[in-house]
């Protein structure tokens, strides 16, 4: 059973019975902070294709797709319209590509294509795991990533340091369909854990995308400027929003 206590409106008022079920983590803290985390730049490194086209193009002749001329540049071009700030998924895009130049592959062909050429090595960031510990004893928390290539979330979390369990909620641009600083990215994983987009603190490595939050009235803290680190120190100190997102004098 969730207790909402007189606390102030940017914070996440939350306080939960042991056996309410909702989430995963355990709250000791009297003032409950709903905590989201990007993935990709800050919880995790991986090493990207250097050249994307030419790596898709190799999986693809793989499972004997006939890739057609011209493909870097067919791979660059835009071949499925979509809202701004939609998501499109990769092998939508790879398959439209395909058909631009004459090629009809099965949507699942091309989906393992995909997937088997965004294989990650995956190494975790210091302070990953000690940031994850310290805001699951705030409150409940989040993943939010924008990716476009199914199961390279899930696969990454597998393959890292990580304990997926931590999470009260995952979400994917290409499973929402909303790419971050789009609002309804962050609305998305504000309802999958239990608060309003304003009360969210996202952590994250991309002012451009990840600072969207700001938008929906919650909190940026950019690992850049503050380090994961510091982060878990301040989360566990019993700091709010407004003093996790000051920034660190010796980075």
């Amino acid at each position: 059973m969730t207790q909402y206590l007189n606390l102030p409106s940017c914070l996440t008022a939350v306080c939960r019975s042991a056996d309410a079920g909702k989430f995963k983590s355990t709250f000791v803290d009297a003032l409950v902070v709903a905590v989201t985390f990007d993935l990709f730049g800050t919880l995790v490194a991986i090493d990207r294709p250097g050249d994307p086209a030419a790596t898709v193009a190799t999986a693809l002749r793989d499972r004997g797709v006939t890739v057609p001329d011209g493909w870097s540049e067919r791979y660059t071009e835009q071949h499925v319209e979509a809202p701004a700030g939609a998501e499109i998924p990769l092998p939508a895009h790879v398959a439209a590509a395909l058909r631009a130049g004459g090629v009809d592959a099965s949507a699942s062909t091309v989906r393992r294509a995909v997937v088997a050429a965004f294989d990650p090595d995956v190494r975790t960031r210091p302070g990953a795991a000690d940031a994850l510990s310290a805001a699951a004893a705030r409150g409940p928390v989040g993943l939010l990533s924008n990716c476009s290539v199914p199961e390279l979330v899930p696969r990454t979390l597998i393959r890292s340091a990580l304990d997926r369990e931590t999470f009260d909620a995952i979400v994917t641009s290409v499973g929402c369909g909303w790419r971050k600083p789009h609002s309804r990215a962050f609305e998305t994983v504000a309802g999958e854990v239990g608060v309003g987009a304003d009360a969210l603190v996202h952590v994250g490595d991309d002012e451009a995308s990840d600072g969207g939050v700001e938008a929906v009235g919650g909190t940026f803290l950019d690992v850049a400027d503050i380090g994961l680190e510091t982060i878990a120190d301040r989360l566990r100190a019993g700091d709010q929003p407004a003093s996790l997102a000051e920034a660190s004098p010796c980075r």
